[in-house]
C-alpha cells in the first residue's frame, strides 16, 4: 500500500500564475540593475530593429532583449561569438516562466578599462590647456594642398577622395598611408602628421579612419599623438569614427568633423555654389554698370539741354535790361506822383492853416524842394542810364556781332562751323559769315 503526504488546508495555496508573478517581484525587487559579462549566441535582428540573443559562459546562458531605441548608441555591430558587457534588468516573464535580461546598454567586454584610461588622458590633457578654443588654428577658406592620414585600403579614404573630387576637385590631395588601428598605429600616425606638418606643403591636414569599437580606435588616443597634433604648425581636422565615436585626437585637434566624409566637406568649397557666385556677381557687375551707364547717360544729355549759344545769352540779358529799365521808370513815374500827390496836399494845409506869408514862404520852399527833387531825380536816371551803357558796353564786348564788326568771320560747311583747314576739301561750299550778312564761298 503507498504512502501519501497529507495536505493541509491551512498552507497557502498559489495558482501558477499568482506563483509567477511572485517570483517576478521578488527578482526584480532584488536585483533592479546588473552588469553582466558573456558570450553573445543566436543573434537575431528581425524588421522590427529589436535584437534578440542569448547571453551564455562555460556552464549557462540566459536570454536577452535590446529593443531598438537603445541598440542604435551601440558603437560596434556585435554578432555570435562576441564577448560583452551587458547593462540590464533582470524580467520574469510569466506567461511563460521564463526569466529574460532586458539589456539598456552594451558595450565590449574589457571597454570599461579602456574607457578608464581614455578619461585619465582626456583629464590631464585638458587641465594642461591642450583643448582650449584659444589655441585652435581656423581652417583656410579654399586649400589648394590637403594632405589625408588614414589607410590606404579603407572606405574612409575613398569617400574623402570622393567628396573632394565631387566638390572641389581643383584641390591637390596627398594620400599619406598609415596603419589606424593594432600594434604601431599610433606611432605610425604620429610619424606621418610630423612629416606632413614639416614639410610646410600642405594648408591642413586630416587625421582620421572609419568607425568601430572603443578597441578600433585605440590608437588615436595616444598621448604623443594628442601633442604632436598640438604642437602641429598646419591646421589640423580630426575625422575619426562616426559621429557619436569620440577620440582624444578630436579633442586637441583644430576642428573636430562627424566623419572622414564631413572632414572632406569642410576643407573643400562647394565649386556648384562657387559657379552660383560668379554668376550672381557676373549679373549684379552687368547690371551696376547699366545702372552707372544710364546715370552718366542722363548727366550727359542734362549738360547738353544746359547748353546755349552766346547770342541767346545775349538776349536774354538785354531783356532782363530793358525789363530793368522799365522798371527803373515806373519806380520814378510813381515817386514823382506820390510827391507832387503830397505836395497837393500839403499847399491845400497851407492855404486852410496859414496866413499867405507863410503860405508864400512855403510856396517858395516847396518851389526850392521840387527843383531838388527834379535834379535829384534827373541825377539818378543819369547815373541809372550810365550803368545801364556800361552793361550794354560790356554785353557788346562778348557778343559774336561786336566781334564781326571788327573785321572778324565765321566760316561754315553745313551746319558745322570750320574750326581747321582739315575740316575743308577742295571744292567745298563754305558760308561766311560777316557783320552785315553772308558769303557763299567755294574752296579751291
Amino acid at each position: 500500500m503507498k504512502n501519501f503526504t497529507t495536505l493541509h488546508s491551512s498552507e497557502p495555496t498559489f495558482t501558477v500564475s499568482e506563483l509567477n508573478r511572485q517570483i517576478q517581484q521578488l527578482l526584480e525587487a532584488s536585483l533592479p540593475w546588473i552588469l553582466v559579462e558573456g558570450e553573445i549566441s543566436n543573434l537575431a535582428r528581425p524588421s522590427s530593429g529589436h535584437w534578440y540573443f542569448s547571453l551564455k559562459d562555460d556552464r549557462a546562458q540566459i536570454r536577452c532583449a535590446m529593443f531598438k531605441g537603445k541598440n542604435m548608441a551601440v558603437k560596434f555591430k556585435p554578432k555570435d561569438g562576441d564577448m560583452v558587457r551587458l547593462r540590464a534588468r533582470v524580467t520574469f516573464y510569466g506567461a511563460r516562466g521564463d526569466c529574460q535580461l532586458m539589456v539598456e546598454g552594451m558595450e565590449a567586454a574589457g571597454e570599461g578599462a579602456l574607457q578608464a584610461a581614455f578619461e585619465r588622458l582626456k583629464n590631464q590633457l585638458q587641465a594642461e590647456g591642450l583643448f582650449e578654443q584659444s589655441h585652435k588654428k581656423p581652417l583656410p577658406s579654399r586649400p589648394e594642398r590637403v594632405a589625408i592620414i588614414t589607410s590606404s585600403k579603407g572606405a574612409a579614404v575613398k569617400d574623402m577622395v570622393i567628396a573632394f573630387k565631387r566638390r572641389f576637385p581643383l584641390t591637390e590631395l596627398t594620400i599619406l598611408p598609415t596603419l589606424v588601428q593594432g600594434n604601431g598605429a599610433a606611432v605610425n600616425i604620429r610619424q606621418q602628421l610630423e612629416r606632413a606638418d614639416v614639410s610646410g606643403h600642405f594648408d591642413a591636414i586630416i587625421v582620421g579612419r572609419g568607425g568601430g569599437s572603443l578597441e578600433d580606435l585605440w590608437s588615436f588616443n595616444d598621448e604623443a599623438l594628442a601633442r604632436a597634433i598640438f604642437k602641429a604648425k598646419t591646421p589640423v581636422v580630426s575625422a575619426v569614427g562616426h559621429e557619436v565615436d569620440f577620440t582624444i585626437a578630436d579633442f586637441v585637434a583644430d576642428v573636430r568633423a562627424a566623419t572622414p566624409t564631413a572632414a572632406a566637406e569642410l576643407l573643400s568649397p562647394d565649386i556648384r555654389n562657387l559657379e552660383q557666385k560668379i554668376t550672381h556677381f557676373e549679373h549684379l557687375f552687368t547690371r551696376r554698370f547699366e545702372q552707372t551707364l544710364q546715370q552718366h547717360q542722363q548727366r550727359l544729355d542734362f549738360l547738353i539741354r544746359r547748353i546755349r549759344h552766346p547770342k541767346e545769352r545775349i538776349e536774354q540779358q538785354q531783356q532782363r535790361l530793358t525789363q530793368s529799365k522799365q522798371r527803373l521808370q515806373s519806380a520814378l513815374q510813381s515817386q514823382l506822383k506820390q510827391r507832387q500827390v503830397t505836395q497837393q496836399h500839403v499847399s491845400q494845409r497851407l492855404m486852410y492853416a496859414a496866413p499867405i506869408k507863410k503860405i508864400q514862404s512855403h510856396q517858395e520852399r516847396i518851389e526850392a524842394l521840387q527843383q531838388r527833387m527834379r535834379l535829384a531825380l534827373e541825377q539818378n536816371l543819369h547815373r541809372k542810364q550810365d550803368r545801364f551803357a556800361n552793361v550794354v558796353a560790356k554785353l557788346n564786348l562778348v557778343s559774336p556781332l561786336d566781334i564781326l564788326s571788327r573785321g572778324y568771320a565765321i566760316a561754315s560747311k553745313g551746319k558745322h562751323v570750320v574750326r581747321s583747314v582739315e575740316d575743308v576739301q577742295t571744292g567745298d561750299a563754305i558760308k561766311v559769315r560777316v557783320a552785315d550778312g553772308t558769303i557763299d564761298c567755294e574752296a579751291k
